[in-house]
């Protein structure tokens, strides 16, 4: 059986669970990382010397890295996430290297000093900049979707799974934000689906 290592409150690891139950694959979680630890032991630092979750076991062979993990068991256990055209999996790819290379860098100061950091020692001026560089991205995100249901058109792919888990984050920090119509629609699109329950159901902690 699958076996998926990491806690259910990282993002990196919800892009995961999401995509497997998406994809209706049996699997087993085990609590990783953060207050749960193990991400620090021998056993865990041989399958990811990086010491970060996810990771995945798949019979002998071992995955780290959440979007790499998410294209493996997209590619691998139904096409329906994966696009078999050429420019549609190559939209897709673009899409989860956004989420990595700009939405979640962009909010990761805001998230961790409104959610995982004491009142008192919180940095405000960090999180305005972090939620600036955030609404950017959001800004860009909700043009992209004002003529599209998901992200490369009716398809609901991979590439929604992994974007999806930063929305969540971002449009759940205790914050103002701007109105962002179109992505507000998908956001509740993606909610609705019984697949993205333990993801879009989780409190930011």
């Amino acid at each position: 059986m699958l076996r998926i290592w990491g806690r259910l409150s990282s993002v990196n690891v919800q892009k995961v669970v999401w995509c497997a139950d998406e994809l209706g694959l049996a699997y087993e979680r085990v609590d990783a990382g953060g207050t749960f630890g193990v991400n620090d032991t021998p056993r865990y630092l041989a399958m990811n010397p990086n010491g970060l979750v996810p990771v995945i076991e798949d019979g002998g062979f071992v995955l780290y890295e959440s979007n790499a993990i998410v294209r493996y068991l997209a590619r691998d256990a139904s096409q329906s996430l994966w696009p078999l055209e050429p420019q549609a999996r190559a939209d897709t790819d673009r899409w989860m290297d956004w989420q990595a290379t700009s939405f979640t860098p962009a909010m990761w100061a805001a998230f961790w000093q409104l959610i995982r950091t004491a009142p008192a020692q919180q940095d405000k001026a960090a999180i305005e900049a972090s939620c600036s560089k955030s609404e950017k991205c959001a800004a860009i995100l909700d043009a992209h979707l004002a003529h599209r249901r998901y992200l490369i058109g009716e398809r609901f792919t991979a590439g929604d799974i992994v974007v999806g888990c930063a929305a969540h984050r971002w449009l759940n920090l205790p914050i103002e934000r701007t109105p962002r119509p179109h992505l507000e629609r998908w956001y509740a699109d993606l909610k609705s689906r019984p697949a993205s329950r333990q993801v879009t159901s989780q409190a930011l902690t």
